[in-house]
């Protein structure tokens, strides 16, 4: 099969199911919040080094995130907290120690925690992957006082064996696979796992970070999105998922159109906002686990 993981489905293929009572679009907000190590060679870079040569402490590129977590989360709590939204953190469980203030906010906001690495760094490069998603689902249980159901890996890259450790290790669902506008049941050694609907397209990371369009590209994507979901959703309801990270979408010349994001998505009819885990207990409901092979 082209994926070991899920079968192939049309969308006009799959079992009829029936959509939330509050809207047939569920949007997913995941606000990505990471700890980016000051003597670490940073994940990604906005200033390239002097002389082509990386340095370490990388101090320009660690203050563009390190903002994001100071005066971009911050603005992202209180615009998401002032419209009465529900959001999911997925969370580099360091983050407890590096940004204690950070994470109570996100707390006391109510946001579902997801599983992020201990780190920002991938899990296929920081050895013991069992050890270290154990160690970040337990750091995150013990703050929030709730076993993580979900997990989105650093920079979504996985080895072979990750939706089977997670599945192993009680994890519901995983944000990794961006194959469908709908979850899907994975296959797992033990147990159950769920493909999470995320989205690379509408991700600030990749329009802003990596193909560095301009402030209205975001807002574009998005409206045209949502004008075909909600055309869409008359046949079956849809999963809108918006990745977000606090150095991207929290700075000042493009958080007005986060905003206008927001309201744009508040403003149908056919929308619905959930966390993680609600999404998933409804796609429970309409289609239950396949029994073990």
């Amino acid at each position: 099969m082209a994926n070991p993981r899920i079968p192939h489905l049309f969308p006009q293929d799959r079992k009829p199911c029936v959509a939330p009572a509050e809207g047939p679009i569920m949007v997913h907000l995941v606000v990505n919040v990471e700890n980016w190590r000051f003597d670490q060679p940073m994940p990604r870079t906005l200033i390239t080094p002097p002389h082509g040569k990386e340095t370490v402490p990388d101090v320009p590129n660690f203050s563009w995130v390190d903002y994001g977590m100071r005066a971009g989360l911050a603005r992202m709590l209180q615009a998401i907290s002032v419209r009465g939204l529900p959001a999911s953190t997925s969370c580099n469980a360091s983050v407890i120690d590096a940004y204690p203030r950070a994470a109570q906010a996100m707390l006391e906001a109510g946001w579902e925690f997801i599983g992020h690495g201990m780190h920002q760094q991938a899990i296929n490069h920081a050895g013991a992957e069992q050890e270290l998603i154990e160690n970040s689902l337990e750091k995150l249980h013990r703050f929030t006082g709730k076993r993580p159901r979900g997990w989105l890996s650093p920079g979504l890259r996985e080895t072979v064996d990750t939706p089977d450790i997670l599945a192993a290790a009680g994890v519901e669902y995983v944000c990794d696979w961006v194959i469908d506008d709908l979850p899907n049941w994975m296959r797992v050694k033990q147990g159950s796992l769920i493909q999470m609907p995320y989205n690379l397209e509408l991700n600030d990371s990749i329009i802003y970070a990596i193909e560095r369009h301009s402030t209205p590209e975001f807002l574009l994507r998005l409206t045209r999105t949502l004008a075909l979901f909600e055309q869409e959703c008359e046949q079956a309801p849809r999963v809108l998922a918006l990745g977000l990270h606090p150095h991207l979408m929290g700075v000042p010349h493009r958080f007005g159109d986060f905003e206008k994001m927001l309201d744009l998505l508040m403003a149908s009819s056919k929308v619905c906002f959930m966390t993680g885990g609600q999404i998933a207990d409804w796609f429970k409901s309409q289609c239950p686990a396949p029994r073990p092979q």
